[in-house]
């Protein structure tokens, strides 16, 4: 799919046309997943990774929801010379807060156009209690979540022009990536899951055509190794999905959290590598490919 070439500075007068021009216009995951998080301590600051490329990076308008533009943070190359493949980054239950944007931004100096959604409205949280307050909200309107992340997809679409987009997200946001392949089952082309409550219903997975990439602890006590693996197996040999299930040795829930008590730096290193080439091969290559 072509969807036009330009240059840099008309990719970036797109992205802002499409700010605002979003302005203008006018079954979920479940609280199951409650249970998964409430163990997890509140988040310290993670440091700053380098970039490997310089990125643009602004706060986005990028649809509307009942009665408040939809704002997400999005960062992308800053020598961007033709449209990108595109990523929706979903926060984890703290929200979009610093960890996340610094992902994003990961995200974009490898040569994506990185779009992180907000669920909460602005709201962020830093202790569990609060975390689940705002989790437990999108529980209650399913629907309205659904549709922020189609919006946010249209305007990688629309606006940035992306070739293929993707999307990622780690345990809450997990759930929503995967959430996000069910909802756009022949349109977005890779999801990746970190640590995110499993589906188990095969009607339910059978629509989609997104290869996915789900990343996970065997010492997490809310997501058995066991449940994973039969999450494989039902992905993989019964319903025959293009599908990577890892599970990293020595690794519990939220093992790819800077500012988690589970972070493990090693299992983190890995999961990232799989990632950009799990990305890499279905977003970038398959994008060059006539």
């Amino acid at each position: 799919m072509n969807r036009g070439r330009s240059s840099v500075m008309a990719l970036a007068a797109i992205v802002v046309a499409g700010a605002l021009a979003a302005c203008e216009r006018s079954s979920p995951p479940t609280p199951g997943a409650a249970a998964v998080e409430q163990r997890r301590a509140a988040p310290t600051p993670r440091l700053e990774a380098p970039a490997r490329a310089a990125v643009l990076e602004q706060q986005l308008a990028y649809g509307e929801a009942k009665s408040r533009n939809l704002v997400g943070f999005l960062a992308m190359p800053a020598d961007a010379a033709e449209p990108l493949p595109a990523v929706i980054v979903i926060h984890e239950w703290w929200g979009l807060n610093n960890e996340i944007k610094t992902l994003t931004r990961r995200l974009a100096a490898e040569g994506y156009v990185a779009l992180a959604v907000d669920l909460y409205g602005g709201a962020t949280a830093t202790t569990p209690a609060d975390a689940e307050k705002l989790m437990t909200g999108v529980f209650t309107d399913p629907e309205a979540a659904r549709a922020n992340v189609r919006q946010a997809y249209e305007y990688l679409e629309k606006y940035a022009f992306a070739p293929r987009i993707g999307s990622i997200g780690w345990a809450f946001g997990g759930s929503w990536s995967l959430e996000a392949a069910l909802l756009l089952p022949n349109q977005l082309d890779a999801t990746v899951t970190y640590y995110g409550p499993l589906v188990t219903d095969a009607a339910k997975l059978q629509p989609i055509d997104a290869p996915i990439l789900g990343l996970y602890g065997a010492l997490d006590e809310s997501i058995p190794a066991r449940d994973v693996i039969a999450f494989r197996a039902l992905l993989t040999n019964q319903l025959h999905k293009n599908a990577k299930i890892v599970i990293y040795p020595n690794a519990r829930h939220a093992f790819a959290s800077v500012g988690d008590g589970d972070y493990n730096a090693e299992a983190a290193a890995q999961a990232w590598s799989e990632t950009l080439a799990f990305l890499n091969e279905n977003l970038k290559l398959k994008a060059a490919r006539p």
